[in-house]
């Protein structure tokens, strides 16, 4: 056999071995970057089925599962955990409803009509995107006070249901958008209003479920715009709750995990349900915008 044809088989092999094992060190590297994110949430739950004496100890796994934990969250009557669950959701929802809404309005009037202005009044309002959430947050507070909403469910939607990054995100997808479609349903004797709900907002949903999916994990984890406007009791979201309900139960960990896996619980599922519709929504608007 010609000692070319040994010199090939070798380098064949070698490089055979060198993708085996650049495929393997790289899964084992992923393996534990996923066991590095996961285990502090893998924590969390096996903590919220231990007995309180067990807290401390250095088996992760319960030796009893204390499945009363989570009925002793949801039955005391000092934290009414319900009741945060319900606001944080509903106020989460209509946060979500309303941002998305107007984000397309404004991003369908900055990518679609023609009007003096337009691109600076565009750049304007992206601007705002640079201003912190802490400096805007006494001007909101004392509109709110002029408006008389502090302490209600208005107070806690209306100064965050308007979006800078919601309009930039659906103009993006908006201006990916034919032309010709809008020119042939005017031709048609559509309106602007036919239009938009008609032609571009069906187009956007890639766009409008990204946004709807962010908007709703902002705001359904958002702590400190709560914690300024509301005062009742009943009107505290979750994320306010847990602060309170810290401060009851003291050190008593497995019940303070069981409730913060229950506040996860509706993350986890708005992920599973909407993970590949995020994962498009986010490809398209890289590949065109």
């Amino acid at each position: 056999m010609p000692a070319g044809t040994d010199t090939v088989r070798s380098q064949g092999f070698a490089r055979f071995w060198f993708r085996v094992g650049r495929f393997i060190s790289s899964h084992i590297l992923l393996i534990l970057f996923a066991i590095t994110t996961l285990a502090p949430f893998l924590w969390m739950i096996l903590t919220s089925f231990k007995p309180l004496d067990e807290i401390h100890a250095m088996n992760p796994f319960p030796t009893h599962w204390k499945f009363s934990n989570y009925s002793g969250v949801l039955t005391n009557k000092d934290i009414s955990f319900a009741r945060y669950y319900f606001n944080s959701l509903l106020v989460a929802a209509w946060v979500t409803f309303l941002s998305c809404l107007t984000s397309a309005l404004a991003g369908y009037a900055f990518s679609r009509l023609r009007w003096p202005g337009r691109d600076h009044v565009f750049k304007l309002y992206l601007a705002t995107l640079m201003i912190p959430g802490v400096v805007t947050m006494i001007p909101n507070f004392t509109i709110m006070v002029k408006l008389h909403l502090l302490d209600s469910y208005l107070g806690l939607i209306v100064p965050v249901s308007f979006t800078a990054f919601g309009t930039f995100l659906l103009r993006q997808f908006m201006l990916t958008i034919p032309p010709s479609l809008d020119e042939a349903a005017t031709i048609d004797g559509a309106s602007h209003w036919q239009i938009f709900w008609d032609v571009i907002l069906p187009l956007a949903r890639p766009g409008l479920i990204v946004l709807a999916i962010f908007t709703f994990l902002g705001n359904y984890g958002s702590f400190f715009w709560p914690l300024v406007i509301i005062k009742s009791e009943h009107l505290r979201t979750l994320p306010v709750g847990m602060v309170y309900f810290d401060t009851i139960y003291g050190r008593q960990t497995n019940l303070i995990m069981a409730a913060s896996v229950m506040n996860i619980v509706p993350l986890i599922i708005l992920f599973v349900i909407l993970q590949k519709y995020l994962v498009r929504g986010i490809q398209l608007g890289a590949v065109k915008g």
